[in-house]
């Protein structure tokens, strides 16, 4: 079926790095504004990063300086580069459309930051 597919994540200790990658379904990537949101356990989903058409970028304040989002159009996909990871990282990242998005969430990619 055509969901979103996030990927990437996995279980790191504080300072360290992850790559997450989101495949997104459908025709006409190139031209969608994609986003990333986290969610802890209990928590509220939260927005962190987004990326235009043009690959301009703004980020969450808890995450400037530390995170990266990018795209590639050739396949589809978003990235969120994950540096100096911190426990309060910890969540369910998902991504999505960020003007029009899609009625559903993918299944998330889980990171785990704990020493």
């Amino acid at each position: 079926q055509v969901q979103l597919v996030e990927s990437g994540g996995g279980l790191v200790q504080p300072g360290g790095s992850l790559r997450l990658s989101c495949v997104v379904p459908g025709t006409g990537f190139s031209l969608l504004v994609m986003d990333w949101y986290r969610q802890a356990p209990g928590k509220q989903r939260e927005w962190v990063a987004r990326i235009t058409r043009g690959g301009g970028a703004t980020y969450a304040d808890s995450v400037k300086g530390r995170f990266t989002i990018s795209r590639d159009n050739s396949e589809n996909t978003a990235y969120l580069q994950m540096n100096s990871l911190k426990p309060e990282d910890t969540a369910v990242y998902y991504c999505n459309r960020g003007i029009t998005p899609f009625s559903y969430w993918g299944q998330g990619t889980q990171v785990t930051v704990s020493s």
